[in-house]
């Protein structure tokens, strides 16, 4: 998997860096949008600017390549994959506790009218 997903010595690195500090960034982002009812394309933006910064972490501490589109690809995917679950898991609780009275949870992700 060296090299295709990460380009550091050890799988733990990445581990950390992406999927844990970046995991934790993205869902809190997801979150937040969702929170302060902003648009979902707000949130990928967002979340692309997340995505740098968590490749910059990767170059900054490991010494890894900073400017790399295919890492820079992977991170911005797990940055976008998992801050959109937030988003959306997020946004199904609020509309079905705020709106109690017209939806209902028909899953973790979605909701459907009474």
């Amino acid at each position: 998997m060296s090299g295709i997903l990460y380009e550091e010595s050890s799988f733990a690195t990445f581990l950390f860096v992406t999927l844990i500090l970046g995991g934790a960034g993205a869902w809190m982002t997801g979150r937040a949008c969702a929170l302060t009812w902003r648009p979902y394309p707000m949130l990928l933006f967002y979340l692309l600017v997340l995505s740098f910064a968590v490749r910059f972490i990767h170059f900054s501490l490991f010494e890894a390549t900073l400017l790399s589109l295919h890492y820079w690809i992977v991170d911005a995917a797990f940055c976008l994959l998992i801050g959109s679950i937030g988003y959306r898991y997020t946004r199904t609780n609020q509309m079905t506790t705020q709106y109690y009275w017209l939806y209902a949870k028909s899953g973790p992700f979605s909701w459907r009218a009474i």
